[in-house]
């Protein structure tokens, strides 16, 4: 395949994800205001499925010949959206809001490629354990989970903190629905493997 694929992000985890299903890509930051849209009166499925749109749709426009892939990814915690949190006291504090509880992760997907745009979300169920704020504040300090929604590292150190996870594709919990990612970048024409 001869067209080019860019990644509409500069996550370290993204690229990482994708470097698994491409040898080749570009990363390209998508410049895309995410924090207006946490404010719009949207459901928390359509703020995903909108910052997604928009991440790979500045970058498509620069790019209309490319195959460019946008993601965004969310808490929902009983309708009320965690994003990253930025901070240590912050992410402690979000930690303890999901103690003993559950929320969805959902990874949403956006691909435009010439003449065709595919959108979709990846719903991921976890169930927190009942933490001590203590549990929080250090694996905070181990994990440093600051620019990661809902303050966790499920890859590293986070995993710890739950009792349970109820997903169709890991990858999804990190970033990147590789799974479902590969079926349709094989539709757009993509050779995987």
């Amino acid at each position: 395949m001869n067209v080019e694929i860019i990644l509409a992000s500069t996550s370290v985890y993204r690229r990482e994800l994708l470097g698994r299903l491409l040898p080749n890509f570009r990363c390209v930051a998508p410049d895309v205001d995410e924090h207006k849209f946490h404010l719009a009166h949207m459901s928390p499925e359509e703020i995903a499925v909108r910052l997604a749109y928009e991440k790979s749709n500045a970058v498509a426009t620069r790019f209309p010949d490319a195959i460019v892939i946008g993601s965004d990814q969310l808490v929902d915690l009983d309708q009320q959206i965690l994003g990253k949190p930025g901070t240590e006291p912050a992410a402690i504090m979000q930690l303890m809001s999901m103690s003993g509880r559950s929320h969805r992760l959902l990874t949403a997907v956006c691909i435009i490629g010439p003449h065709k745009q595919v959108e979709f979300v990846n719903t991921t169920s976890l169930t927190m354990r009942s933490l001590q704020m203590s549990e929080a504040e250090r694996y905070v300090s181990r994990d440093q989970p600051l620019d990661c929604a809902g303050s966790y590292r499920i890859e590293s150190l986070g995993i710890s903190l739950f009792d349970r996870i109820d997903t169709e594709d890991f990858t999804a919990i990190m970033g990147l629905p590789l799974m479902q990612l590969a079926v349709v970048l094989r539709n757009f024409g993509a050779e995987i493997p």
